[in-house]
């Protein structure tokens, strides 16, 4: 049995260098359709572009043990070869790709052992482990630019002429109806204000100074 799996797609040439992604973040969270909502250990996409090739550990500490890939996402130029390598942890993990059947690497817990993709198409690719999937031991390969407006998790193009999603940007809804009712608030109190300067007494009083 190899213990290198070498899958090419679209015959891409063989990557120079071994860089692993950076922790730099390429974009805002993104849920990718709810896809990487439950992965316990994504906090941003790690930004590898420029690369010709990058690593992503199997075995990873994340979703209670040591079921997690790391980095969980990653943007990557078209080209790029991405690198999975078992750490040895966590038992027997595989890599498969959740649409198309694309690729699936073999199910194993040997530390060391390594499956390759050179991903040719820009896109957002997800994938899983098949025996932890239910822990949230997944992950995204974002090859070209991050999808962008309501067009996330490989749908493309943008959508809803630039509207923003305030879900995406952290913010919960509520905090927007509490500035709406500060605000509010605020222009009452302004028209109070100038009608007791103007009549000299609250509307809610007697007569006014001049009776």
């Amino acid at each position: 049995m190899k213990r290198r799996d070498f899958l090419r797609v679209a015959g891409g040439s063989t990557a120079v260098g071994t860089a692993a992604a950076t922790a730099t973040p390429a974009a805002a969270q993104a849920s990718f359709d709810g896809w990487m909502s439950d992965v316990g250990n994504y906090s941003e996409v790690a930004d590898a572009t420029g690369q010709d090739e990058v690593t992503i550990t199997v075995g990873a500490q994340g979703n209670g043990g040591n079921f997690a890939f790391d980095p969980p996402a990653v943007q990557v130029d078209p080209g790029t070869t991405v690198v999975w390598e078992w750490n040895g942890e966590g038992g027997q993990h595989n890599v498969v790709a959740e649409e198309g059947g694309e690729f699936e690497s073999e199910l194993t817990a040997e530390a060391g052992f390594t499956f390759e993709q050179t991903l040719e198409s820009e896109g957002v690719v997800k994938y899983f482990c098949q025996p932890h999937r239910a822990l949230g031991m997944k992950g995204v390969v974002v090859v070209g630019a991050m999808p962008g407006g309501g067009g996330e998790g490989g749908g493309g193009g943008g959508g809803g002429g630039g509207e923003v999603d305030l879900h995406e940007l952290g913010v919960p809804i509520q905090a927007h109806w509490v500035g709406a009712a500060t605000i509010l608030g605020i222009i009452v109190s302004l028209i109070f204000s100038f009608y007791v300067l103007k009549y000299g007494e609250s509307p809610h009083t007697g007569t006014g100074r001049g009776e």
